[in-house]
């Protein structure tokens, strides 16, 4: 999944997006208002860290700005102030969750955890499909008892295409998804990372044909008929 982290504190910035990372998020940093509405006009995130206390525009009047435009992106606000009337204010304007600094990592990521779910309609951290088991807390993937090992991109590309089991995800829609947008990442590139993930599906002993490349629209995972 990607994450827009909008923070002008750059050593605090630095952390949270290797903490990130080290999760298997794609991460664009911006570190004022405007930079972040640059980014957020060219690219789709799935979930919006955002600073209140931001030189240009403060994160307020991104908030709004955002939300005038798309009621659906998750918005979750990340600052100093801890006033009751903050909190309100922000949640007024559309964010989907609140948390004060300073904060513990392992709480900042739970609660983007949970506002995937909300944006994918899930339910716990456990995607399943067919027999295919991934958890986003983990980050462990298995079929049956056999482990997958996989790497962080190919982790990052199951679990988007598991998060909308039964869908076709265009291959420049995942590209968005599980990359950061300075990356050069390109389809063939995405194509060796699903060939990857298949292989060691077949390794696990996986018989079935869980993700399959729709020609000219893209990739679906999806249980496999008997």
């Amino acid at each position: 999944m990607k994450i827009l982290l909008v923070e002008d504190e750059e050593d605090l910035s630095t952390i949270v997006k290797r903490g990130l990372h080290k999760s298997g998020y794609a991460v664009d940093q911006a570190y004022d208002g405007e930079e972040a509405l640059d980014y957020y006009k060219v690219n789709a995130y799935d979930v919006i860290v955002l600073d209140i206390n931001l030189p240009e525009l403060d994160g307020l009047e991104v908030l709004q700005y955002i939300r005038q435009k798309d009621k659906e992106t998750k918005i979750l606000i990340l600052s100093a102030r801890n006033a009751i009337e903050e909190r309100v204010k922000g949640l007024d304007l559309g964010a989907n969750d609140y948390l004060t600094k300073p904060f513990d990592f392992l709480e900042l990521e739970a609660r983007i955890r949970t506002l995937s779910r909300i944006t994918y309609i899930q339910q716990g951290n456990e995607l399943t499909c067919g027999g295919l088991r991934l958890n986003m807390s983990t980050k462990m993937v298995s079929y049956h008892e056999h482990s997958l090992p996989l790497t962080k991109k190919e982790f990052a590309i199951l679990e988007y295409l598991m998060l909308l089991k039964g869908q076709v995800i265009s291959a420049a829609r995942l590209i968005n998804h599980t990359s950061e947008s300075n990356a050069e990442i390109f389809p063939d590139t995405l194509k060796y990372h699903i060939h990857a993930i298949k292989k060691k599906l077949v390794e696990a002993h996986c018989e079935k044909e869980l993700i399959s490349n729709v020609r000219g629209r893209g990739y679906k995972i999806e249980e496999a008929l008997e």
